[in-house]
């Protein structure tokens, strides 16, 4: 079939129809692994993917029922009631009971099921009425019922890799049954590397990106169509998969933070313009810096917790897009500064003690009113201001200051004393 007789999508007509054909997810999906296996033998459970769109999540679902000779039925949660569902499972009952047929009910978007809706699908996943398989860009696990992932494979899907996805694009361009082989089409390596970059592992967007750019352009004098730099720029445009709720949203802000931690100034603005551009509530990102100059600079640059809360404040107050530059100027500074946990040890094994231990009185001499207290303001001792030894309620050692930036003159004070 020449593509140009098709209604269908390039990547539709180029997805793979076998199991060996399929690109990527080895993790889950490679020789010996628990997913492949059940495949191969035919002993299929119910099964739930999750990853970002274009990854072969629904294709994989394809190649199961072809594998296991199932029907197929494809079902978008957007837009599905509970009574469509309910009649596909009743069809799917008595198929398998008439023609010992099974049915594969595929739904897509699952996380858009509310729990009534997902609980519907719980009896026939358990007596084997259906073989459910549940797509979702999000992690199960904070959206479907535990019923129903307990009775599942929970498959992570990841982006293709680079390799992957050019090589997909590669063997479009020379399919002519299914592919864009029937255009005499000269593309250079640039070019598709670029298709490759901006499509984040979406092979989906990758290939329909490459159709757009062969179709829509012109043919030269010698029936050629030639795909440049500025074809492909206008046939795709960067998508960042970004997701404000789930894993990818607490991954990035766990890299943001730790290449603050750091010192890896540039990192740290790599993983700022990814949120920003993703979308990521920027008050969010200010309270985090807030709490990394407390935790992890602490007394070692103490301006730095100023610079943290005065970001928080004035990124409330400016909005986006402006903020960019306020979150920029305080990840820079946050990350270049000298670093100390010393305060956050300190408190940290304060808290254990007060947990675990029998609570202490407090002296009498340190109570409201108390006649036997010595004020320290009476008893001035050069540089280190008034200072009067006594008892204070422990004698117990939690702060441990380091010699590092503005924290070791602390240690020098304490030292004195």
């Amino acid at each position: 079939m020449n593509s140009t007789n098709s209604n269908e999508p390039l990547a539709v007509r180029m997805r793979p129809k076998t199991l060996e054909d399929f690109a990527g997810q080895e993790h889950i999906l490679g020789e010996g692994k628990l997913l492949r296996r059940v495949i191969i033998a035919k002993k299929v459970p119910s099964l739930i993917f999750y990853g970002p769109p274009g990854t072969g999540k629904t294709t994989l679902g394809l190649i199961i029922a072809n594998n296991i000779e199932a029907d197929f039925e494809y079902l978008n949660a957007a837009f599905t009631s509970t009574a469509e569902v309910k009649k596909i499972l009743a069809a799917a009952k008595s198929k398998l009971n008439e023609k010992n047929r099974k049915t594969i009910l595929f739904i897509d978007e699952v996380h858009r099921f509310n729990k009534l809706q997902q609980e519907a699908l719980v009896p026939d996943t358990e007596s084997g009425g259906i073989i459910f398989i549940g797509a979702t860009i999000y992690n199960p696990h904070y959206y479907l019922i535990k019923s129903l992932i307990s009775r599942s494979i929970v498959g992570q899907f990841k982006p293709l890799s680079d390799e992957a996805v050019l090589s997909l694009l590669k063997r479009a361009l020379g399919d002519k049954e299914n592919g864009l082989g029937g255009h005499k089409t000269q593309i250079s390596e640039e070019a598709l590397k670029y298709l490759v970059v901006m499509s984040s592992g979406d092979a989906r967007k990758a290939l329909n990106s490459l159709e757009v750019a062969v179709l829509s352009t012109s043919v030269d004098n010698d029936g050629t169509v030639i795909i440049d730099m500025g074809v492909v720029k206008e046939s795709i445009q960067k998508n960042i998969f970004y997701d404000k709720k789930d894993d990818y949203h607490y991954d990035t802000i766990s890299a943001f933070i730790k290449s603050v931690r750091g010192s890896s100034v540039d990192s740290a603005l790599y993983w700022l313009a990814k949120m920003l551009t993703g979308g990521e509530d920027p008050r969010f990102i200010a309270r985090r810096l807030v709490i990394l100059a407390a935790e992890d600079i602490g007394n070692a640059n103490p301006f730095g917790l100023v610079m943290a809360a005065s970001c928080f404040n004035a990124v409330e107050f400016v909005g986006m897009p402006e903020a960019n530059l306020i979150l920029a100027q305080t990840t820079i500074y946050l990350a270049c500064s000298p670093k100390s946990n010393s305060a956050a040890k300190a408190i940290g094994a304060a808290l254990a003690d007060v947990e675990n231990e029998n609570t202490r009185e407090v002296p009498g001499h340190i109570k409201t009113h108390a006649k036997d207290y010595q004020y320290p303001h009476d008893y001035q001792r050069g540089d280190q201001g008034g200072y009067v030894a006594q008892d204070y309620g422990t004698k117990k050692k939690y702060y441990f200051p380091l010699d590092v930036g503005e924290e070791k003159k602390l240690k020098a004070f304490l030292e004195s004393l």
